[in-house]
């Protein structure tokens, strides 16, 4: 069983990805434990805990000197988009910039260790009109939007940098909007969830109608193993299941699945720099890897509202 280092792996994504494929490697997770980071995403799963963050050098240094991993796939990473707009915009340049190109360096120092998977975000393309047809590849420049995905955007730079420059065996993905079980309530469907959970309206940006594609959480990870495995080195790939839903749409159907209508929701005023429409073709990981989403929204959604509906103890912890 190879032994696979996963940075940010008691986040939403990570604790997912260690979760579906605890029995085919050994996972050490190494995550500072932010607010999102969350111990108990781990409960009853087999794997190694370490605390500590992505751009301290030193205990990365200490954790690969003790467990010996042979690849690592980098989950961490400030994510809100909100967060970065109206919080400290420092905190995702550290962790999102600094704490790659730490990650980088070690890499460097450590031949042994064969690939690093960064897990960027399709948000690092830009938006496009909510009628255009247009699809963003690999190849499409980034024109990134917000804080958030400017920090994100400039790890994959650095990444491409080290490739091309120290022969770093580095893969990129991008994955489209993902939601599921463990995921913390201030993204849009598990915050929609928690609303309905607690008797409150929705809060909606604008009139709703940015539009997204949604890949359950399970599809995600099953993309990163992927191109962990038999990814090329070196290039990217978009992860996403070509599933559209305006923000308006995804909160029409939570209100049904508690039994409300629009009466469940609030419109409220839209944040700076809202992107339109994210379109990305994840084409080159079908063709190359086999991928393929499994999950349509519906029946995630479905999943998600379930979960969250039988863990409220684990939501009355985080909140």
């Amino acid at each position: 069983m190879v032994t696979i280092l996963i940075t940010g792996g008691a986040g939403f994504i990570g604790s997912n990805f260690v979760r579906l494929f605890n029995k085919k490697i050994n996972a050490i997770v190494f995550d500072k434990l932010t607010y999102a980071g969350n111990p108990e995403n781990l409960s009853g799963v087999d794997r190694i805990f370490v605390q500590g963050d992505i751009a301290d050098r030193n205990a990365l240094e200490n954790v690969i000197a003790e467990h010996k991993p042979t690849a690592i796939v980098n989950f961490a990473a400030e994510t809100h988009v909100d967060r970065s707009i109206y919080g400290d915009t420092g905190e995702f340049v550290r962790t999102n910039v600094v704490g790659v190109q730490t990650l980088l360096e070690v890499m460097r120092a450590h031949p042994e260790i064969t690939r690093l998977v960064q897990v960027s975000t399709d948000e690092v393309y830009g938006d496009t009109a909510l009628d255009s047809r247009q699809m963003f590849s690999e190849l499409s420049p980034v024109r990134p939007s917000s804080p958030y995905s400017a920090s994100k955007a400039a790890g994959d730079l650095l990444c491409l940098a080290y490739r091309r420059t120290y022969d770093t065996p580095v893969i990129i993905t991008r994955g489209s909007n993902t939601y599921g079980p463990y995921h913390y309530p201030e993204k849009i469907i598990p915050l929609f969830i928690l609303k309905m959970l607690e008797g409150k309206q929705m809060p909606v940006y604008g009139i709703g109608a940015n539009i997204r594609d949604w890949m359950f959480v399970e599809d995600h990870c099953r993309g990163v193993l992927a191109v962990l495995e038999h990814g090329k080195l070196g290039e990217i790939y978009n992860i996403s299941a070509d599933q559209y839903q305006s923000n308006l749409e995804v909160a029409r159907m939570i209100a049904k699945a508690f039994g409300k209508g629009d009466e469940a929701i609030e419109f409220v005023t839209d944040r700076p720099g809202h992107d339109l429409r994210y379109a990305p073709d994840a084409s080159k990981i079908k063709a190359e890897l086999g991928w393929l989403p499994t999950v349509q929204f519906e029946e995630g959604l479905a999943k998600t509202i379930e979960w969250f509906k039988n863990n409220q103890a684990w939501l009355s912890k985080i909140k």
